[in-house]
């Protein structure tokens, strides 16, 4: 069993920058794949993107490649989304997710290959 609380959400303005934090509980966190994914309204949940359980495989949504940088720290049972040059189409909810299987050695781009989630925090970027 995995929970998962996210953090660092807030206003920021276009051009500004957030960092997301997803801390958390269980001892398979550091066995577990980890994505972030975002749904904004009216819109389906989309993923934003991913990091393998080991070796760094990172996947990421074409529209925020360059932008946006994933990481975790296994010693703290955290992932983190660096998200730069934020843009108002950014605003959204946005969730980190977990994968505990042996798919965790990659880093799924897939919604139903992660088994647990967050409740989400809310990012709004203004034009």
């Amino acid at each position: 069993q995995v929970q998962l609380v996210e953090s660092g959400g807030g206003l920021v303005q276009a051009g500004g920058s957030l960092r997301l934090s997803c801390a958390a509980s269980g001892r398979t966190f550091s066995n577990a794949a980890m994505g972030w994914f975002r749904q904004a309204p009216g819109k389906e949940r989309e993923f934003v993107a991913a990091i393998s359980r080991s070796y760094g495989v990172t996947n990421y949504a074409e529209s925020v490649k360059g932008r946006f940088t994933i990481s975790r720290d296994n010693a703290k049972n955290t992932v983190y989304l660096q998200m730069n040059s934020l843009r108002p189409e950014d605003t959204a909810v946005y969730y980190c997710a977990a994968d505990p299987t042996p798919r965790a050695l990659l880093a799924s781009m897939r919604l139903s290959d992660y088994d647990y989630w967050g409740q989400g925090t809310q990012v709004t970027v203004s034009s």
